[in-house]
């Protein structure tokens, strides 16, 4: 429940990157020995995969609040949980990280947020270029080496996939000999996965660019990896500072990894000041109307598509998005239209009629990304914004009504209960 109009001041510290964080946990189960990783978000999206290490056999113990000791000698080869698999995407990294430890491995088919169609084809071409023979049915992925060994391989990637790429490079950090991934993605949590595998002894060389070679290793020890910033989470409060007409320093950041998404709000006419590991943002009395194509990195992010569309609804003008990574990722346009917001949709792009008042209503976080571009309307529109399934933004950012909070924002959990028999709800603030 958002009360709007008000204005973002103050500090938000960015948590570890929970892009990277889902790759590094299922990366974990290859090591032999025990991991300690910190900076590790506190998101349920990381919850879940914890756990379902955890029900595999690895004894997990938080050292504190982002501190995290992972031992996975004792793990062995059987189902991983259904129930957790199918609600988050990144279940798909198990496929590479169990076919890398045990020769095979069995999945469920990803979850996560629905906004359009996001395959596996890209997963399963690497998979069975490394020798593994992979086949979908009734939900779930089977995959086995054909020898019982995964063999390295040259693979081309036919669209650039950032999780393909990661899965490829888990797989291939224990197989035989060497791979090389041709038309990979460049995304920093890429890097950072590479960078944890590298400390825990194996060879990958080229992450962050587009040829990535992964020299197998025979196994990998343990030790410790502090998990980079959260690029998004970052610019969310970049997007919802600037749309607030407010000014927040955001602590521990890569400004690097934020050109893409500083060099469009400065178009905005928003202030960008970096300095170290710190990026202020100040906004504008009145902001201006821009264009933005989504791409992938060093592009702007996809996934700052839909924070960035609410700002736009608040800029003078005609603002046009286009989105060049997914089909059908303008879902949650609806729900802005709810609150005032003219936009058109005809594809892949989205024209957006900026300088209309957002009034509160009763809206849904389609997908994780599409929950923040609700929370950020909701703090610009007058009046009250009820913002339901907020479980899809509790899957990516860490504590985010505490945060918005603590820099002036007037935000309350509200959890709905339903009693037994089905009739009477109560309403009971929980935050």
């Amino acid at each position: 429940m958002i009360h709007g109009g008000t204005t973002l001041r103050g500090e938000v510290e960015i948590s570890g990157a929970k892009n990277a964080a889902v790759a590094i946990i299922p990366a974990a189960l290859m090591v032999d020995g025990v991991c300690v990783i910190e900076n590790m978000p506190q998101i349920s999206d990381t919850e879940m995969l914890l756990t379902i290490l955890r029900e595999l056999g690895a004894r997990i113990r938080f050292l504190n609040r982002s501190t995290v000791e992972i031992d996975c000698r004792n793990v062995c080869m059987q189902d991983a949980p259904y129930d957790l698999m199918r609600k988050i995407r990144a279940s798909y990294y198990l496929i590479g990280a169990m076919l890398g430890r045990f020769g095979h491995a069995k999945t469920t088919m990803p979850g996560g947020c629905n906004f359009g169609v996001r395959p596996i084809d890209q997963h399963i071409k690497g998979m069975n270029a490394l020798g593994a023979d992979v086949d979908v049915k009734a939900g779930f992925v089977y995959a086995d080496a054909r020898d019982g060994k995964l063999h390295g391989a040259r693979i081309y990637l036919d669209k650039v996939s950032v999780g393909a790429t990661m899965n490829i490079i888990l797989a291939a950090t224990l197989a035989q000999g060497r791979t090389i991934i041709e038309n990979a993605a460049r995304e920093p949590h890429i890097v950072d996965l590479a960078n944890f595998l590298n400390s825990m002894g194996a060879d990958i060389r080229g992450a962050g660019t587009d040829t990535v070679k992964v020299n197998g290793v025979e196994k990998l020890h343990g030790g410790s990896y502090a998990i980079i910033p959260d690029q998004i989470e970052a610019g969310t409060y970049m997007v919802a500072a600037a749309a607030t007409g407010g000014e927040v320093l955001i602590k521990n950041v890569i400004p690097r990894h934020l050109e893409c998404i500083s060099a469009k709000l400065r178009e905005t006419g928003t202030i960008v000041l970096e300095n170290g590991d710190t990026v202020l943002v100040k906004g504008a009395s009145s902001l201006r109307k821009i264009n933005v194509k989504t791409l992938p990195y060093p592009g702007f992010p996809t996934d700052m598509q839909p924070p960035m569309c609410a700002l736009l609804c608040v800029a003078g003008g005609t603002s046009v998005i286009t989105e060049g990574v997914y089909d059908n990722r303008f879902k949650y346009v609806n729900e802005l239209r709810k609150m005032g917001a003219e936009i058109q949709v005809d594809g892949r792009v989205a024209v957006v009629e900026g300088g209309h008042r957002l009034s509160g209503a009763p809206v849904m976080a389609c997908d994780l990304r599409a929950g923040a571009a609700m929370v950020i309307a909701g703090m610009c529109a007058s009046g009250t914004t009820v913002v339901e399934d907020v479980r899809f933004i509790e899957r990516g950012y860490e504590n985010f009504v505490g945060k918005l909070n603590a820099l002036g924002a007037d935000i309350h959990i509200v959890d709905e209960r339903e009693e037994s028999d089905g009739r009477d709800k109560i309403l009971t603030m929980i935050g």
